[in-house]
């Protein structure tokens, strides 16, 4: 099931939203000190291509959790609402509710996303 889903996402917004979030990650590793954001981008990116079968383990720390808050007052946030909203309008019918679950897996990593890995 896991194939199916992956599939049908990427082929129906996957795509696009993987390579914007490629995108905004090369753009941000341009400079020293985006680095950091450019590679939550990708940890973004590697989620918006297949996120089906895929889990995000939270760890971290001090330094991380300074950043995450410095992270969700400039952009986690808005991020976060836009992925709540697409989840609960996937989940309005029964053939969503997995796609909408992918969105509040989404709405999570994009609060915090310093200090978390998708494996």
């Amino acid at each position: 099931m896991k194939t199916i889903g992956n599939i049908l996402w990427f082929l129906f917004g996957g795509l696009i939203g993987g390579l914007s979030w490629v995108l905004a990650g090369c753009l941000w590793c341009i400079t020293i000190v985006g680095i950091p954001v450019g590679l939550q981008c990708f940890k973004f990116a590697s989620l918006a291509f297949f996120p089906f079968g895929k889990e995000v383990v939270y760890g971290g720390g001090g330094f991380s959790l300074l950043v995450n808050i410095l992270w969700l007052l400039l952009s986690g946030m808005e991020m976060a609402l836009g992925y709540v909203i697409l989840g609960c309008l996937w989940c309005v019918t029964i053939v969503g509710v997995p796609v909408g679950l992918q969105c509040f897996k989404m709405a999570r990593l994009a609060l915090m996303p310093f200090g978390a890995s998708v494996v």
